[in-house]
């Protein structure tokens, strides 16, 4: 098996589009619950890591830029590193992902 990296993107920016508190609660435990299941599958190969909305953009000859990013409209929200056979495997785990409830993304890269 390999291993693919999911990235969670998800837009941030827009105040209507956030989840009430009793959403996010309830949102949140789909993740759980999603985490659990490929953690029994034996697919889950990385522990969860969770990132904050700010950061740094590094560019040659260019000072740094400190984020969060208005540039962007959707931001990573976490990743996790996952074992499947191949992208169509890896894609068919994607689509179980608690992140389109709220019109997110999962961007999938093949390890070496």
């Amino acid at each position: 098996m390999k291993e693919f990296l999911f990235l969670f993107r998800r837009d941030f920016t827009t105040a209507e589009k956030q989840p009430s508190p009793d959403e996010l609660k309830k949102h949140l435990e789909h993740w759980q619950a999603w985490f659990d299941d490929l953690s029994k599958q034996g697919i889950l190969a990385r522990p969860i890591q969770r990132w904050d909305g700010a950061g740094k953009i590094v560019e040659r000859g260019k000072s740094a830029t400190n984020g969060p990013f208005v540039e962007i409209k959707e931001s990573i929200g976490g990743i996790i590193i996952i074992k499947a056979q191949d992208y169509d495997e890896a894609e068919k785990i994607a689509r179980g992902c608690p992140i389109f409830e709220f019109n997110g993304s999962v961007e999938i890269r093949m390890g070496f």
